[in-house]
């Protein structure tokens, strides 16, 4: 996906209507005592069509759900199941979002707009539905960080301040709360498929599979590949490419989302869903996001197992269709489709043209042994040898025959590069939380966007959406 999104008119397609009584549950937004606006991703409100609404139609449509023209004529709560660290729970679904609208970007991608926060719904079990406005700033810095580095990420519509006080446990509280409009490729989870396997609906998994194949095209498997004329098997294969091109673009990223449950798998391979993320301080395979993995199953260095594993789970969900051969078959390439995306991507970040095969390998593990040891973080790490500069040892050695990309971004020549580290997140929040000033905010913003101009269309591979 490129840097900067293409300008489209509005053009509304709920498609979901198709298979909505299965899926979903109509739901009433929640009705807010106030609604300040206090982000409008206007770029991506261009690419859908929604770019001129006023600041008051803005506050109807994603503060008050009033339903955009032709589109969703109700809110849905989408069912779905999920492992929640490798335990399974049958008992959850959207608790305190919906399914808004769905709609075309210029490139004809079917996108939804869906929330956080907009109240109960019969999922939200002893929740209150809402979201904390430092939640809500929180997704947005994370997501526009991902973006401006290449992840398939989706995207911060809008933020809307609603004026209630809500009580946390990881926060101080009172706190201030929002309700939040994201734009996705769809919410499609590995979940959503284990739901219709534990209730044995094999007639309602098969027309999942075949709403997926249409709303979310992707490559057809190899020639080799068993069963490759079967849609679930189809599909198995594209959610493999995607999770491991996400698991890639997250390690190179430097990224820790934090809770990798199969309900927050997109099956478009869309990261979504932002909770207690982090960026790396230093280059540490241990190193956990959440307070509550006490365990470290969800490290940075063991994402890319995580999603394997959930990769499994779609496999197992899927097996109601088909055989388990050609599912395994599916599986069994994500190792090597793992390790291309992180070559490719990193010599993306590294500004060096990608060689291939063992080459890039070695690139990759000379990076990550000076990482290591001079404990450089890794965001000043590719900043300091964008297109090769300043390597020394091993790494000079691994890079001496590439090509440099030839960057003309004024962001190069910055002092020091964006990063996103905790420290830097928490003082936004603190000009937000105690002064009510958006400058630092809007400024980072602004500087992120910078920067993602600067490195260029995102690497991932043709045939992922």
């Amino acid at each position: 996906m490129s840097v900067e999104p293409q300008a489209s008119h509005y053009l509304a397609d709920p498609a979901i209507l198709a298979v909505q009584d299965w899926l979903s549950d109509e739901v009433e937004p929640a009705r807010f005592p106030q609604h300040e606006i206090r982000f409008r991703n206007q770029r991506w409100a261009q690419a859908v069509g929604l770019g001129d609404l006023s600041d008051e139609e803005w506050r109807a449509h994603f503060g008050r759900f009033r339903p955009l023209d032709g589109n969703l004529p109700y809110p849905l709560a989408l069912r779905y199941h999920g492992h929640q660290f490798r335990t399974y729970n049958p008992e959850i679904g959207d608790g305190r979002g919906f399914l808004f609208a769905q709609l075309r970007d210029s490139g004809g991608r079917l996108l939804d707009l869906g929330t956080k926060g907009s109240g109960l719904t019969p999922y939200s079990r002893t929740a209150d539905g809402r979201l904390t406005l430092k939640g809500a700033v929180r997704e947005v810095l994370a997501t526009e960080m991902l973006e401006a580095l290449g992840v398939n990420t989706s995207k911060t519509f809008s933020v809307i301040e609603t004026g209630e006080e809500l009580w946390r446990n990881d926060e101080p509280s009172p706190t201030r709360s929002a309700v939040m409009t994201r734009l996705s490729h769809g919410h499609i989870r590995i979940g959503t498929f284990q739901r219709l396997l534990a209730i044995e609906e094999r007639n309602h998994m098969k027309a999942l599979v075949d709403y997926c194949l249409k709303q979310f095209p992707g490559s057809m498997p190899p020639a080799s590949a068993p069963g490759r004329d079967e849609p679930a098997v189809i599909l198995m294969h594209q959610v493999v490419e995607r999770l491991a091109d996400l698991a890639a673009s997250w390690m190179v990223a430097g990224f820790v989302h934090g809770v990798l449950n199969t309900d927050n798998m997109n099956i478009s391979g869309e990261s979504f869903d932002y909770g207690p993320w982090r960026w790396l301080p230093a280059w540490d395979p241990g190193f956990t996001a959440a307070y509550f993995d006490q365990t470290g199953l969800y490290a940075f260095g063991r994402q890319p197992e995580a999603l394997h594993w959930n990769c499994g789970q779609m496999a197992v969900a899927l097996r109601l269709l088909v055989e388990a051969e050609p599912l395994l078959a599916a599986m069994g390439r994500f190792g090597e489709l793992y390790m291309v995306a992180v070559a490719r991507r990193w010599c993306w970040r590294l500004g060096l043209q990608a060689r291939g095969g063992d080459e890039d390998a070695q690139l990759v593990a000379a990076c990550e042994k000076q990482m290591r040891e001079s404990g450089r973080q890794p965001d000043e790490f590719f900043f300091t040898h964008r297109g090769g500069k300043n390597a020394e040892g091993e790494l000079a050695e691994a890079a001496k025959e590439y090509q440099p990309i030839h960057d003309t971004h004024e962001y190069w020549q910055d002092q020091i590069p964006q990063s996103m580290l905790i420290e830097e997140v928490e003082e936004i929040w603190s000009h937000i939380d105690e002064r009510d000033d958006w400058g630092p905010f809007e400024s980072k913003i602004a500087a992120i966007r910078r920067m993602g101009e600067a490195h260029g269309p995102s690497p991932a591979p043709a045939g992922l959406i």
